[in-house]
């Protein structure tokens, strides 16, 4: 016979699949958001003509959605990782500015 209420699993399994949900969230959207600062940045700073480095670094952003996607899913808890992928975004957000890319005419 069980002692626990039936409410109480209902609302474990509701938090849980409410973690899941937003973990694929965080991951889709964060993800998606780090990949696209990630591919801009390189684009800017690596070498070569511009066309070879906005080549390398669109073929390097499918890469890091999938290590953003992954570390989303490997975190202990969605605070933990939401935090990391902000503090992340907010890097390379700076790094962008430092490196120019909000300047008008940066990318003629």
């Amino acid at each position: 016979m069980s002692t626990s209420p039936v409410g109480a699993h209902s609302g474990r399994a509701r938090a849980y699949r409410f973690a899941v949900a937003a973990r694929v969230l965080l991951a889709s959207a964060g993800g998606y958001g780090i990949a696209a600062s990630a591919s801009a940045l390189l684009a800017v700073v690596l070498p070569g003509t511009r066309a070879e480095a906005v080549s390398a670094a669109l073929i390097a952003s499918f890469a890091i959605m999938a290590a953003v996607v992954i570390w989303v899913f490997a975190a202990r808890t969605v605070g933990r990782a939401a935090l990391v992928l902000g503090i992340v975004a907010a890097l390379l957000t700076v790094t962008l500015w430092l490196a120019g890319a909000f300047q008008t005419g940066s990318f003629t």
